[in-house]
């Protein structure tokens, strides 16, 4: 039986249980096999979304990939389906990579995401001003820091307390195995088709990259050049993301064991 995570939450009902609700919705169905995947933005999600939706017979194939970017609620569970559920997973992701990939993305990609961060700050800033550094400290107010769902803690977006596979987007070859021998699940590597990955950049050189304007990464990464996820930290930030993410990374460290390397164990290694 899985049991319910922030159902106790709240002495409300479960319909007006904030914590719970918003778990509940980014839970999707795969009903063929009464499963359900816990979908956490940054964590392989556009992947995992198309592979969903192919699954349950809404795609045919990859080429109509971006139905799913105005149907991320069409398969969100109902409280029957999280009930009978009978095979649940989610993806996690190592938190430090996590914030740089968010960043990388939504601020310097000039993405909505960064219109509504603006807009967090009341206005009070310059898209051009936020930098690394600058959105990092950000984060220790739990208004922004809750205020997006692509840096919002991942243990918010679990339905569940114990899901029945924890895998790590650091090792998704791995998930992808076990998913097609599990559910018959066939994963769709959607990253061909979205401009957020971060691989095949060369690694920028220049110095201290979390104190440079979001203006100066994008003529980079234009250039074809990112900073390393390493780079992008320290000694303050990494003390910061320690503290706010500390739930993410202890989940990280007790759930995922088959990941090389995370970046959380060279950055903390650091404090």
């Amino acid at each position: 039986m899985h049991y319910m995570k922030y159902a106790t939450a709240s002495l409300k009902s479960i319909h007006a249980n904030t914590k719970h609700r918003f778990a509940q919705q980014h839970a999707l169905n795969l009903y063929r096999k009464d499963a359900l995947y816990s979908f956490i933005p940054k964590n392989a999600c556009s992947t995992m979304r198309l592979s969903v939706a192919m699954a349950n017979g809404f795609i045919k194939n990859k080429r109509d990939y971006n139905w799913i970017h105005q149907n991320n609620g069409t398969f969100s569970a109902e409280l029957r389906d999280l009930v009978r559920c009978q095979y649940a997973f989610v993806i996690l992701r190592d938190p430090f990579s996590r914030l740089v990939s968010a960043y990388l993305d939504k601020i310097v990609g000039r993405d909505l995401d960064l219109w509504s961060y603006v807009d967090l700050h009341d206005r009070s800033i310059k898209p051009e001003a936020v930098t690394f550094e600058f959105f990092v400290r950000s984060l220790l107010d739990t208004d922004i820091r809750d205020g997006n769902i692509h840096w919002r803690p991942q243990q918010d977006f679990l339905v569940f307390e114990n899901y029945d596979d924890y895998f790590s987007i650091e090792n998704l070859s791995s998930a992808s195995k076990t998913l097609k021998e599990k559910i018959d699940l066939k994963v769709v590597d959607a990253r061909p088709l979205t401009a957020h990955q971060t691989s095949g950049y060369k690694p920028l050189k220049e110095g201290s990259p979390f104190s440079l304007s979001p203006v100066k990464l994008f003529e980079m990464k234009n250039a074809g050049y990112l900073p390393r996820p390493k780079d992008m930290f320290n000694a303050e930030l990494i003390e910061i993301v320690a503290e706010v993410y500390n739930g993410d990374i202890a989940l990280y460290k007790q759930k995922i064991t088959d990941a090389k390397s995370p970046l959380y164990k060279k950055l903390l290694k650091q404090k």
